[in-house]
Parts: structure tokens; C-alpha cells; sequence
């Protein structure tokens, strides 16, 4: 959402920006997109900590959240605030991860539950699940593992000398097609009952997820901060033609290599705490940059639509069909499948669907 100001140039849009001694170009559109998505996420979480079995008044949920005494304290400070707290950080980190892909692909399809990534942590994720390994202490770093092995493998069998967006992507379905063949293997030679808590780790779900799942995955996004910071600047360069970034003295290769192993990290870390939920990380990068009409996908609006799309997502889910509560992978699949048919038939239609 900020570049650095040079030679006094500021583009049409922006805003001149002063801070200590340093100056700051500010897109106006997309600090205006970031502060509407801010207030809609909190008027969203509030309504998710008031709705459930039972309700509870905005008011009570607010002296929770304050640290006020209030009778509701194990509902909204123990059950549903843990719960929401894991949600918006998955939904900030699969958002995230998915226009750091997209960036380095230039292509909208270009995601990490579409190129591999997501089932390269299932995989693993499940296979140790298969063979007892079952603690939500363990499991993201697991996750972390198989993702960043699969896009390792996706990475390399697409390197010729570049990275061509398209043969990135291709082969990174192939290899998505792949590694959930392996993990449906895993299912089918797993005990009954690992298998049926894999199947539902599979499809994405914050059922039962607490502080135990949301301290972990708080710091390895605190951690992943700085990263993150230096990949808002390094998507200016990517975003150039090879020919201009190479002129400039980019290392583009080094680039994209930072910029895939970033969103990767984060992809995988928070398909660990929830399981691959679906299409988060291609819807949320796609809306935001609609939103924002930026020429590089602005990572903070990503953030928060990410967060906003799961958060509201899970509210559905356990209200849609209640006293039965849904994966909440089911509620993004339902909105995420849709959208993937038509980026892909608007791409043969040249922009015309």
C-alpha cells in the first residue's frame, strides 16, 4: 500500500506521506479499502462472538474484550474468542501467501491450494496422522515441511532457465493431483478413526481450535513479519517485464524465490492450524486488488479480506445448518469453486465473461 517517494515524482493517486525523516507515497484508494475492510471485519467479529446457541448482547461482548467483569466470560472470552482469534489469523495468512503466488505467477489461477502447496502439507500432515502422530503442538510444523518440499519440487520441475507463469502453474496442478493421491492412500490404510479425524482436518475447519492452536501460529506470523514487509517492496520489481527489472539490476530470480518461500511458510503454517481451507487464498488477493484497482496486489487489504472472507465463512458454518456445524472449508469451497470457473472462462473469452 506504500512506495517509497523519489525525486518528488508522486503518481496520480497517491499522497505524500511524512514520517520522521523518511516520505511515503500513500494509494488514497487502498488506505480507504484497508479502513472500510477494518471496521466491516470488527462489526463481523463482534456479531461472531454475540451469535450461538445462545446469544449474547454486543455490549457484554464488548466488556469481555475490554477486560470488564461479565457473566458471559466462558462463552465469548473462552469458547468462541479463541476460536475466532485462530480464524482471522489463518484467514490473513492463507490471503497473504496466495498474492505472494499469484505476484510471482502473474496469473489470478495461481494459488497454493491450486499449485501443490496446500497438498503437499496434507500429505504430510496426514501420512503422520496415519502412522499416530495427532498433536496440534506437532502438526504445523509438519505442515510446514510437506508444503515447502512440494513447492520445492513444483519450483524446480518449472525452472528452464526462468519461471514462465504458465508452465508454474501447470505443473503445479499436476503435482496437486499427485500429492492428494498419496493422501488419499494414506486415508485408506490409516486406522477408521484417524482416518475420519484426517477427513475432517481435510477439508478445513476451526472446530475445536483454541489459544493452543492460535499462540503458535501468532508467532510464526510475528516472526514472518519482516519478510512479509520486504515482500510490499519487492512486488514492485517482480511486477516488471524480465527485460526492465534486469536493466534495473533486480536479481529476479533471488526475488521470487523470497517471495514463493514467504508465501509458502505462511500457506503452510496455516493449513496446519486448520487444515486447507479452500480457495481463501485465491478469492482474497483478487477481491482486494478489484477493491484497491492498485497495480500490485496490496498485501494488507489481502490480509484483512482474508481474514474477513474465513471469519464470516465459519459464522455461517455453524449457523446455516444448526445444531450441525459445517467445516468451514465447505462454505469457501461453495463461494471459491464458482469464482475459479470463472477466471478461468473469462482467460478464454479474453476478459469477456
Amino acid at each position: 500500500m506504500t512506495t517509497d517517494a523519489t525525486a518528488g515524482v508522486r503518481p496520480a493517486g497517491y499522497a505524500l506521506v511524512r514520517a520522521g525523516r523518511g516520505r511515503f507515497l500513500l494509494h488514497r484508494r487502498a488506505a480507504v479499502v484497508a479502513g472500510s475492510l477494518a471496521l466491516v471485519l470488527a462489526g463481523v467479529c463482534v456479531a461472531y462472538l454475540c451469535v450461538g446457541e445462545s446469544s449474547v448482547p454486543p455490549a457484554e461482548v464488548l466488556k469481555v474484550l475490554f477486560g470488564q467483569p461479565s457473566a458471559n466470560e466462558l462463552v465469548v472470552g473462552t469458547l468462541r474468542l479463541p476460536r475466532m482469534t485462530v480464524g482471522l489469523l489463518v484467514g490473513a495468512a492463507f490471503a497473504v501467501a496466495g498474492a505472494l503466488i499469484q505476484t510471482v505467477a502473474r496469473n489470478p489461477l495461481a494459488s497454493p491450494d491450486i499449485i501443490g502447496v496446500s497438498q503437499g502439507a496434507s500429505a504430510l500432515t496426514v501420512g503422520a496422522m496415519t502412522f499416530g502422530i495427532t498433536s496440534y503442538a506437532v502438526l504445523p510444523y509438519l505442515s510446514v515441511a510437506g508444503g515447502v518440499l512440494a513447492a520445492a519440487l513444483v519450483y524446480a520441475f518449472a525452472w528452464r532457465g526462468g519461471l514462465h507463469a504458465t508452465r508454474f502453474v501447470l505443473i503445479g496442478i499436476g503435482f496437486a493431483i499427485a500429492l492428494r493421491s498419496i493422501t488419499h492412500l494414506f486415508l485408506t490404510k490409516g486406522d477408521y478413526l484417524v482416518a475420519q479425524q484426517a477427513q475432517i482436518w481435510m477439508t478445513g475447519s476451526l472446530n475445536g481450535r483454541g489459544w493452543d492452536e492460535a499462540a503458535p501460529l501468532a508467532w510464526v506470523l510475528l516472526a514472518m513479519l519482516p519478510a512479509v514487509l520486504w515482500a510490499t517492496r519487492a512486488q514492485r520489481s517482480v511486477s516488471l517485464d524480465d527485460d526492465t527489472a534486469t536493466a534495473l539490476g533486480v536479481r529476479l530470480g533471488r526475488v521470487r524465490l523470497g517471495l514463493v518461500l514467504t508465501g509458502v511458510v505462511l500457506a503452510s503454517v496455516a493449513t496446519g492450524t486448520a487444515g486447507p481451507v479452500d480457495f481463501v487464498a485465491l478469492l482474497a488477493p483478487q477481491i482486494a486488488r478489484r477493491m484497491t484497482r492498485t497495480a500490485q496486489i496490496p498485501l494488507l487489504c489481502s490480509a484483512l479480506t482474508g481474514a474477513l472472507v474465513v471469519v464470516l465463512a465459519d459464522l455461517l458454518a455453524k449457523r446455516l445448518l444448526s445444531p450441525t456445524e459445517l467445516p468451514v472449508g465447505v462454505l469457501t469451497a461453495a463461494v471459491g469453486a464458482p469464482y475459479l470457473i470463472w477466471l478461468i472462462v473469462k482467460g478464454r473469452t479474453g476478459g469477456k465473461a
